[in-house]
């Protein structure tokens, strides 16, 4: 496999791999640093690339473990989000500052929940993998993983409607 093949196959995922590398660390210069060691891994073994079935999920996997063990030898547990695909310049200000404040209290509250749960979300909602590929990229079944997505949004949205119910976490 030539360079251009391998650019072929892994660029067009590897802005996934630094927003699930984001997610799970806690600057933005490590992302940047554990997506290029997954990159670079992916080069070493670009013999066995076209051996894999999903090069993608593979990649994902590589780098939800190079984070966790980064993490884990840092002992880190101040993890960031942030994340809003959805932008209205028609908006007012008042609406905006809503929103903001919404995406930033779901932010804080998908820091507050266990690893495998963070990661279905990430993986699931933001990314839009499906079930199967979930289960392969985290070694879950597919009920496990529909379990942990299921019990992440229900902790999101009570919490969510307490905050905005209460004014309090």
């Amino acid at each position: 496999m030539n360079q251009n093949e391998f650019l072929n196959i892994v660029m067009p995922f590897k802005d996934k791999v630094f927003r699930l590398a984001k997610r799970l660390l806690v600057s933005t210069e490590e992302a940047e640093d554990a997506t290029q060691e997954v990159l670079i891994k992916l080069w070493k073994n670009k013999a066995k690339i076209e051996s894999y079935n999903n090069v993608e999920a593979f990649s994902m996997t590589m780098t939800k473990n190079f984070c966790l063990d980064k993490l884990k030898s840092k002992q880190a547990q101040n993890l960031k989000i942030v994340h809003s695909n959805y932008k209205d310049h028609n908006v007012s200000l008042q609406k905006e500052i809503e929103v903001n404040d919404s995406v930033n209290w779901v932010s804080k509250i998908i820091e507050e929940l266990p690893e495998q749960q963070k990661m279905v979300i990430q993986l699931r909602d933001i990314e839009q993998y499906d079930y199967d590929e979930i289960a392969k990229m985290l070694n879950m079944n597919n009920t496990a993983v529909r379990v942990a997505l299921s019990r992440a949004r229900k902790a999101i949205r009570e919490k969510l409607t307490n905050t905005h119910n209460y004014g309090i976490k």
